[in-house]
């Protein structure tokens, strides 16, 4: 049988242990490139999210500021077309009285087109959503009616509107111009005894 060589034996061994030593090197570096990888795969997930949560939070600004202007669009066009119903009130009153004025027969056709007149224009701000305050027999209310008299009268309930003198409009909820009443008030003993 052949002897073997120490030696030889030695330099096997060692380099089996540089094989492995190599081989554990990569290993290593392969390990190092793979968790460098899933360290930036992490951060660039990190990242994708933070840009999600960000566009998301983006959008809902951007949500929230189109209909904050679309309601003050809204807001807007209601108070222009308020102030054009302003405007127009003391007409609607021209016409009322005009109307009142002349009730002979020689007027009657004069009368028919002030009266078409009269009822279109009401039209018109019925569909713009105006609506007219009509009090007459009912309690007085002060954030529809403007009390102008007082009438002391155990006739009517306490309260009670005798009379209008101007009617009141209303739009879109809002009290443009309140009517304005005579009212009917009980009268107390302490103001009787006041007066003698």
């Amino acid at each position: 049988m052949p002897e073997k060589d120490p030696r030889a034996s030695t330099k096997r061994e060692n380099d089996a242990q540089a094989a492995s030593a190599d081989q554990s090197a990569e290993a290593k570096a392969a390990a190092a490139d793979t968790e460098r990888a899933d360290a930036e795969v992490a951060k660039l997930a990190t990242d994708l999210e933070d840009l999600r949560q960000t566009l998301l939070r983006r959008q809902a600004d951007f949500d929230n500021y189109r209909k904050r202007i679309e309601k003050e669009r809204a807001e807007d066009a209601k108070r222009a077309t308020a102030r054009l119903v302003e405007g127009l009130i003391p007409v609607i009153d021209g016409f009322e009285h005009a109307l009142a004025a002349h009730r002979e027969a020689e007027y009657e056709n004069y009368r028919k087109g002030f009266e078409l007149i009269y009822k279109q224009l009401l039209d018109n701000l019925a569909r713009l959503g105006v609506e007219r305050i009509e009090p007459a027999g009912k309690t007085f209310d002060p954030h529809l009616h403007q009390a102008m008299d007082r009438a002391e009268t155990t006739d009517h309930e306490d309260g009670a509107i005798l009379q209008v003198f101007q009617p009141g409009y209303v739009y879109h909820g809002r009290v443009l111009r309140p009517a304005m009443v005579r009212v009917a008030v009980h009268p107390h003993p302490a103001s009787k005894k006041n007066v003698n």
